[in-house]
């Protein structure tokens, strides 16, 4: 008896300390890859687990999903990477990537703590300099949080290189709230008016530029009121006053006026890619003057309309100018009711007569295939499911209405529509569908 009770002794003891030794090996694993990353599975998956009411150029049966990430993405067309915002505990971030053709994952970055509460995203960008692209991560406020003096404030921006997830942080002391946009070969900072400073992607050099260095155009009075810094162009900035627009050390608008416009009237509106869209006045006696504005599309290197077409006024003026959204090749871009092919220099803007029924485009293949919504309010409500969804072949300028239950797709790229939608429990979905084969 006492022989069995030693054995079993033996063989407890080498059962425990057989746990011990699996619970060092696995918590040494453990603290190997402790760098901050979610103990709960990835959230994005490379299928898709819901299935939509999308247009039928769309696939559902394949395609990926990422739950519960920011509102915000970023793509980079060339690089063929989507990015997205996740939350890492309560109170960091990290950028992640996926392959939008496939769902495959690629890389992640490390997490951070933005300098604003943690209880909304940091803001997301992607910028493309000499063919190389950037996602950038943005916030704004004090390092110390007990710190009164606005000089105290500064931008912080995270610089990521698509290609391989390699980071520059920049860091910009700035008194105002500020503005910060990428659509051009640098990130601009701005207070909305005339204060800026470029930071180029590639080495994180910041170059401020004050208000009296913007080089007004001679004999431009209204240059010199409500001046505003735009974008960043190859050519320098893009800088607007009540009327007119220039690009500093460049071209001034007076001089690259559409035909049939009054050239002292231009005013941009939003800038993708090389180009600019801006709004134009008729020149005065013009039959249709009084109720009808010119929309054209400019060259960003010398200011030369590319497109343009005249669309009627609206009785109330939106609250948002249209953004210029483009189509992955670049062929095509829309703006609201407008819509350019710029190879064949063709321009449409998609309203009745009266200007009653207007279309709200909210994005473009490459095949000049474009959806939106009629009578919808802006791009947020056709994305929401306001108006009457719309399918639009730009190659012919022919709109076909959907059923009403369909969702719009929030953007294209590589082959693939994005397509946002939030569930029951108010989790925000962002799920990829690709086109469908043949």
């Amino acid at each position: 008896m006492r022989q069995r009770v030693v054995r079993l002794a033996l063989v407890s003891g080498v059962i425990v300390l057989a746990l011990l030794l699996l619970l060092a090996t696995c918590g040494g694993k453990q603290n190997a890859k402790d760098d901050g990353r979610p103990a709960k599975p990835p959230k994005s998956t490379s299928f898709a687990a819901h299935r939509l009411t999308v247009p039928a150029e769309y696939d559902t049966a394949r395609g990926w999903e990422i739950n519960d990430a920011s509102p915000d993405y970023a793509v980079a067309e060339a690089t063929s990477r989507i990015a997205y915002l996740e939350r890492v505990g309560d109170a960091r971030f990290r950028i992640r990537t996926l392959d939008p053709s496939t769902g495959k994952r690629g890389w992640d970055g490390a997490p951070w703590r933005p300098l604003f509460a943690p209880d909304r995203f940091p803001r997301l960008l992607s910028v493309a300099k000499d063919d190389v692209e950037y996602f950038v991560t943005w916030s704004y406020g004090k390092i110390d949080p007990d710190a009164v003096r606005p000089s105290d404030s500064i931008v912080s921006l995270d610089v990521y290189s698509a290609d391989d997830g390699s980071r520059v942080r920049v860091e910009v002391p700035w008194v105002d709230e500020p503005t910060v946009s990428a659509a051009g070969p640098g990130i601009l900072i701005s207070d909305g008016k005339a204060v800026s400073a470029v930071v180029d992607p590639a080495t994180g050099d910041v170059v401020k530029v004050p208000p009296g260095s913007l080089g007004y155009p001679k004999g431009c009075a209204e240059c010199r009121k409500l001046t505003e810094v735009r974008a960043v162009t190859d050519r320098g900035l893009l800088v607007s006053g009540a009327k007119e627009f220039w690009v500093r050390g460049g071209w001034f608008s007076r001089k690259v006026a559409p035909k049939d416009t009054d050239p002292a009237s231009g005013v941009p509106a939003s800038v993708a890619r090389d180009y600019i869209l801006a709004k134009w006045r008729k020149k005065k006696g013009a039959k249709d003057a009084a109720t009808h504005d010119v929309w054209a599309v400019h060259e960003a290197a010398t200011g030369k309309a590319v497109a343009q077409v005249r669309c009627r006024r609206p009785a109330i003026a939106p609250v948002e100018d249209p953004q210029l959204v483009s189509s992955p090749d670049g062929r095509f871009l829309i703006a609201g009711r407008l819509a350019f092919d710029l190879e064949e220099k063709t321009a449409y803007c998609f309203e009745e007569p009266d200007g009653t029924q207007p279309l709200t485009l909210t994005t473009v293949g490459d095949d000049g295939t474009a959806y939106g919504a009629s009578s919808a309010r802006n791009t947020t409500d056709a994305l929401a499911g306001g108006g009457t969804p719309v399918l639009v072949d730009l190659t012919t300028a022919t709109p076909e209405d959907l059923s009403p239950n369909v969702r719009l797709p929030s953007g294209e790229t590589a082959g693939a529509g994005l397509f946002r939608w939030t569930d029951g429990k108010d989790t925000p979905h962002l799920i990829g569908y690709p086109h469908r084969d043949g």
